[in-house]
């Protein structure tokens, strides 16, 4: 059996036009080169902003206007086949990684966002003390802090 993990990192792999053709239709929307690209372009660069995506796109489709784009980047988002997170004082990113339980840690200093897996493994992960009525699916985390290379070397401190 393969783990949700791995399950999920294998439809992050590059897929074929028709596999993505699929993916729009199996969501009850029109298979339209705009959608497929757009698609395609965040399945390729997760975490990706929308100008990023446009400039994808446009390699692809170079009269594509950004409005088209914005309209795709909703519908794909409303239907579940993109997820788009926006972390504090940053501009909305997506992803495709959508169906499984994992977050998010991102960089202060150059914005760099990477995926990193629930500890718990199951939605909602965190408890509310008080969930005030609402059936709670779902629970959004961000860790906040310093890449790699954003972070000090420390041997480069200790030694100046």
């Amino acid at each position: 059996m393969i783990s949700s993990r791995k399950f999920w990192q294998a439809l992050l792999v590059p897929t074929t036009t028709a596999d993505l053709e699929h993916m729009l239709r199996k969501a009850a929307l029109r298979v339209t080169r705009p959608r497929v690209a757009v698609l395609s372009a965040v399945r390729a660069h997760p975490h990706a902003d929308t100008d990023s995506i446009v400039g994808v796109v446009r390699r692809e489709l170079p009269k594509v206007s950004r409005q088209a784009v914005y309209d795709v980047l909703r519908a794909l988002t409303e239907t579940g086949l993109l997820r788009r997170i926006q972390p504090m004082g940053s501009v909305a990113r997506y992803e495709a990684r959508v169906g499984d339980n994992h977050h998010h840690l991102a960089c202060r200093s150059c914005d760099a966002i990477v995926d990193v897996d629930c500890a718990v493994g199951v939605a909602p992960c965190l408890a509310a003390s008080h969930a005030h009525g609402f059936t709670i699916d779902e629970a959004e985390v961000i860790y906040w802090g310093l890449c790699s290379s954003c972070s000090p070397d420390p041997a480069a401190e200790q030694n100046s």
